[in-house]
């Protein structure tokens, strides 16, 4: 089924900006998961232990990543807006 010319899509009016926060948001829930079900991924991983065992570190990463992800999910969701709204108008 072919778009007549005038018929534009919501995807087609998305700026770059609304991948990186996709690509972001995503990478931040992904580390968010996986911090609050394997704890000690840091020490495993890098083979130091930074907060000397008390687990700050890995609380601090947990807050860290659960705000970006949701910050990068709103940035998102204003970009899909605009873009809806640009559609909309043509």
């Amino acid at each position: 089924m072919a778009l007549h010319p005038s018929h534009h899509r919501t995807s087609d009016a998305l700026r770059p900006r609304f991948w990186v926060e996709v690509v972001l948001g995503a990478a931040s829930g992904l580390l968010f998961v996986v911090t609050l079900v394997w704890h000690d991924w840091i020490e495993v991983l890098f083979g130091v232990e930074p907060d000397a065992g008390s687990g700050a570190v890995e609380w601090l990463v947990v807050a860290v990543t659960a705000l970006g992800a949701v910050l990068c999910a709103l940035g998102a969701r204003t970009e899909w807006r605009r873009a809806r709204a640009a559609v909309a108008r043509l």
